[in-house]
């Protein structure tokens, strides 16, 4: 495998700036100059009815608000999305489809979860899940160890200002593409709104984030039909009741050889002796479960 690139998905040719620098004091009082990640809101419109203000670093925003009007059950199957409108002077997105905007009510219902950025879940997602049972995908110990391995050494965001949630869709031992946001939520929106632009199915994909394993990352996760959610973070109970209800594999505190499995154990193969996956170097770690 070749060295990692600065990002599985190259920054825009012209995205905005993603970080600055700012100079502040250390503990015995020497001035330091660091590197901060900018946030800048972003506003989503379905059609002409505006849906919602995000905070985010303002890189790719056609993905980040198709991804989440698909996983807010705004963008129906057979829906066909007409194109995708950016203004970066009003900070906008459009995307303008060939249905009706009829979202007035479900917008008067939302209800805030404990996500961080755009956290909210529309309580009809729930609905979605009614029935659902995703495939019985296997995961292999030595992918598992070889994606953390390669995601945390991977030069990010995170790595460089911190303050930032990454989410990886991988595919076997192979990230296929990585996005990084202020909040988990944003993140994963990014990578939906990538699928599906490339018409990129869940089948086999594993989506891997440095967030908590919550109940409404577990529910997008569900819908957009992935079968197996890791996390470096901890897991909350409902997330994991969801994840048991619907046959998502859930791994969680991924660290060096260390790993949860809270749903999914029998689908895992564990062709991997642990004792031999080395410790991460001090310099990569990313978010702890104590962190998060």
């Amino acid at each position: 495998m070749s060295d990692p690139a600065p990002y599985i998905i190259s920054p825009e040719p012209n995205a905005p700036r993603l970080t600055r620098a700012v100079e502040g004091v250390d503990h015995e009082g020497r001035i330091q100059s660091i590197s901060v990640v900018e946030e800048r809101p972003l506003t989503i419109f379905l059609n002409a009815q505006e849906i919602v203000t995000a905070m985010t670093i303002g890189d790719y925003p056609e993905y980040l608000a198709l991804g989440f009007l698909r996983n807010q059950g705004m963008l129906k199957d057979g829906e066909a999305v007409l194109r995708v409108e950016y203004d970066e002077e009003l900070e906008t997105v459009v995307v303008r489809t060939d249905g009706q905007t009829t979202y007035e009510d479900k917008l008067k219902k939302k209800t805030r979860t404990s996500g961080c950025a755009v956290g909210t879940v529309f309580g009809d997602m729930m609905e979605g899940l009614e029935g659902l049972e995703l495939p019985a995908t296997q995961v292999r110990t030595s992918d598992i160890y070889a994606l953390a391995a390669r995601i945390n050494t991977t030069p990010s965001l995170y790595l460089e200002a911190g303050a930032i949630h990454g989410t990886v869709l991988c595919e076997g031992p192979r990230p296929l593409v990585y996005m990084e946001d202020v909040g988990r939520h944003n993140a994963v929106d990014k990578i939906a709104g990538w699928m599906l632009s490339e018409g990129v199915g869940p089948e086999g994909k594993m989506l891997y984030t440095t967030g908590r394993l919550t109940s409404e990352m577990v529910i997008k996760t569900a819908l957009m039909g992935i079968p197996v959610l890791a996390s470096r973070s901890g897991f909350t109970a409902w997330g994991v009741e969801i994840a048991r209800q619907v046959g998502l594999t859930l791994l969680g505190r991924m660290r060096g050889q260390r790993f949860i499995c809270l749903s999914g154990e029998e689908r895992l193969i564990r062709d991997t002796d642990p004792a031999s996956v080395p410790q991460e170097a001090k310099k990569h770690r990313r978010k702890s479960a104590e962190d998060t």
